[in-house]
Protein backbone atom coordinates (compact mmCIF):
# COMPACT_ATOMS: atom_id res chain seq x y z
CA UNK A 1 0.00 0.00 0.00
CA UNK A 2 1.13 3.22 -0.84
CA UNK A 3 1.85 6.02 2.21
CA UNK A 4 -0.79 8.81 2.12
CA UNK A 5 -1.07 11.55 4.32
CA UNK A 6 -3.20 10.77 7.56
CA UNK A 7 -4.30 14.21 8.50
CA UNK A 8 -7.57 14.39 5.81
CA UNK A 9 -6.40 18.11 4.80
CA UNK A 10 -3.31 16.96 3.67
CA UNK A 11 -5.40 14.07 2.31
CA UNK A 12 -7.75 15.90 0.28
CA UNK A 13 -4.79 17.74 -0.82
CA UNK A 14 -2.56 14.62 -2.49
CA UNK A 15 -6.02 12.91 -3.85
CA UNK A 16 -7.13 15.59 -5.66
CA UNK A 17 -3.79 16.66 -7.20
CA UNK A 18 -3.19 12.75 -8.58
CA UNK A 19 -6.59 12.69 -9.58
CA UNK A 20 -6.04 15.90 -11.40
CA UNK A 21 -2.42 14.79 -12.74
CA UNK A 22 -2.65 11.40 -13.03
CA UNK A 23 -5.77 9.39 -13.03
CA UNK A 24 -9.03 9.98 -14.91
CA UNK A 25 -10.69 8.09 -12.02
CA UNK A 26 -10.64 7.43 -8.29
CA UNK A 27 -11.29 3.74 -8.91
CA UNK A 28 -8.14 4.09 -11.24
CA UNK A 29 -6.22 5.78 -8.35
CA UNK A 30 -6.78 3.37 -5.80
CA UNK A 31 -6.14 0.45 -8.22
CA UNK A 32 -2.76 1.80 -9.25
CA UNK A 33 -1.36 2.69 -5.92
CA UNK A 34 -3.07 -0.11 -4.09
CA UNK A 35 -5.61 2.04 -1.80
CA UNK A 36 -8.73 1.41 -0.39
CA UNK A 37 -11.62 3.40 -2.17
CA UNK A 38 -13.86 3.17 0.86
CA UNK A 39 -10.96 4.37 3.31
CA UNK A 40 -10.10 7.43 1.19
CA UNK A 41 -14.33 8.23 1.33
CA UNK A 42 -14.25 7.68 4.88
CA UNK A 43 -11.47 9.73 5.18
CA UNK A 44 -12.51 12.67 3.07
CA UNK A 45 -16.24 12.52 4.09
CA UNK A 46 -15.17 13.37 7.80
CA UNK A 47 -14.30 16.98 6.55
CA UNK A 48 -17.32 16.97 4.02
CA UNK A 49 -15.97 15.97 1.32
CA UNK A 50 -17.05 13.84 -1.24
CA UNK A 51 -16.34 12.33 -4.54
CA UNK A 52 -17.49 13.96 -7.79
CA UNK A 53 -17.13 11.86 -10.19
CA UNK A 54 -17.79 14.32 -13.31
CA UNK A 55 -15.36 16.54 -12.13
CA UNK A 56 -12.94 13.67 -10.90
CA UNK A 57 -12.17 15.50 -7.46
CA UNK A 58 -13.45 15.54 -4.46
CA UNK A 59 -15.04 18.73 -3.36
Amino acid sequence: MTQIPYDPVMLLSYINTQLRDNYPSLKELCDSLDIDEEYIEKRLSAINKHYDESENQFS
